[in-house]
């Protein structure tokens, strides 16, 4: 394939005047919401100099997802799911504008930052499920793959950006002004939504049912969406101290300060638009839950080197091969999910695998605080990477299974 013919091959969903749109957006905003989380982690860290606080607050921010994710797949499956983005990115927005006036006006305390990402997570279990199921109605389903690979390299973009300019902003500045400039980059994502023109909202088919049992059990009975599923869950819980303890390592261990976070952060970024953007060239979907498995094998290899590197910048040059597995196994199982997913559950599915992937991070975060405040930070990103490791093992056992289970549902 020529150079040209490969390039309008990763790019092809952009043919598409709504995913246009949603790309143009998401850009903007989630380079902000980079700013903010690496700003925020920051924010906890000078605060309180706590493990087990930094720990809480990622704890806090994604916990509802694990909770509520199933009851927002069932809401994307009964209503439309372009207002409920909508809505969503609304409430961030909120979010985001109070916690920089709190900041900014020196009036931030360690539980309003606690319970602030508490709301943003409520806010997330909602958005996420919708936006990933909106997907269906931004492509074609032959572009579906490629979509969610763009979709991850938008957003792995703008983590290459936001991040470091979070590490300048924040020593110049304060982390107040990230938190104020992610408010307003949200304004970006709702004038796509607004300018979209989607022939077919998201009300579901006739004679569908919007109860959450339904989802939860053809997750359960299809044995290879189970094991996709449960490994996601397991590496998302595996990876949590890579981000979680980002702080301990770039100040505690490497003396690097706010820079040195929003560097090994951005980092990550590089090496996930990598992986995303070489997924995105592929065309079909045979071996995809191959490269699932690859995925947690690099993953797991990864966080090895990274609970024992001695300098930052062996960490640094670390953080790509990282970023590219966990993208390139999100990406590959979303995948993997929605093109065997009937469209009456299509937002509870989604929902589910919210909850694994994303629901999981927290408790991963919560435990990785608590290890870490007793065995130290190198000792539980290295728990991380055997639970990684047995987790790409496990799926790497069930492959052929998962690939004839694949090939018959997504005709």
């Amino acid at each position: 394939m020529s150079t040209l013919a490969q390039r309008g091959s990763t790019f092809r969903a952009l043919r598409h005047r709504n995913f246009r749109l949603y790309v143009g957006g998401m850009i903007v905003s989630v380079a902000g919401t980079w700013m903010q989380q690496t700003a925020q982690s920051w924010l906890v860290y000078r605060l309180t100099k706590s493990e087990w606080m930094l720990g809480l607050v990622w704890f806090c921010s994604n916990i509802p997802v694990l909770l509520l994710a199933p009851v927002a797949g069932a809401a994307a499956d009964r209503f439309s799911r372009r207002r409920i983005v909508l809505i969503t990115q609304t409430l961030a927005l909120a979010q985001a504008a109070l916690l920089a006036t709190l900041t900014l006006g020196g009036w931030v305390r360690p539980w309003h930052i606690l319970v602030l990402a508490l709301a943003l997570g409520v806010v997330n279990s909602f958005d996420v499920p919708g936006r990933q199921a909106l997907f269906i109605h931004l492509v074609s389903r032959d572009d579906l793959l490629n979509a969610i690979s763009l979709n991850s390299a938008t957003f792995n973009s703008a983590r290459i950006a936001g991040p470091a300019l979070a590490g300048v902003l924040v020593a110049w500045l304060g982390e107040g002004y990230c938190f104020l400039i992610n408010s307003i980059s949200f304004l970006a994502v709702i004038g796509s939504l607004l300018l979209m023109r989607i022939e077919h909202p998201a009300a579901p088919p006739e004679g569908s049912s919007t109860r959450i049992l339904e989802g939860i059990r053809r997750a359960w009975n299809q044995r290879p969406l189970r094991y996709i599923m449960l490994t996601a869950g397991a590496v998302s819980f595996a990876s949590a101290p890579a981000s979680a303890l980002g702080p301990i390592f770039a100040d505690g261990i490497f003396h690097r300060g706010a820079q040195g976070l929003g560097f090994l952060t951005s980092a990550m970024g590089v090496g996930a638009v990598a992986g995303t953007l070489r997924l995105a060239s592929q065309r079909g979907t045979r071996g995809l839950a191959g490269t699932v498995s690859v995925a947690g094998g690099l993953m797991a290899l990864a966080l090895a080197v990274y609970a024992v590197s001695p300098s930052f910048w062996l960490t640094l040059l670390t953080m790509p091969l990282l970023g590219l597995a966990i993208m390139r196994l999100n990406a590959g199982s979303q995948t993997l999910v929605q093109i065997t997913a009937p469209d009456a559950l299509r937002g509870r599915l989604m929902g589910l695998y919210t909850t694994m992937f994303l629901g999981m991070f927290p408790l991963g975060s919560l435990a990785s605080g608590a290890l870490a405040s007793h065995a130290g930070a190198r000792a539980t990103v290295m728990a991380g990477a055997l639970c990684c490791a047995a987790a790409a093992l496990f799926l790497r056992w069930r492959l052929p299974r998962i690939e004839k289970w694949v090939e018959e549902n997504s005709r």
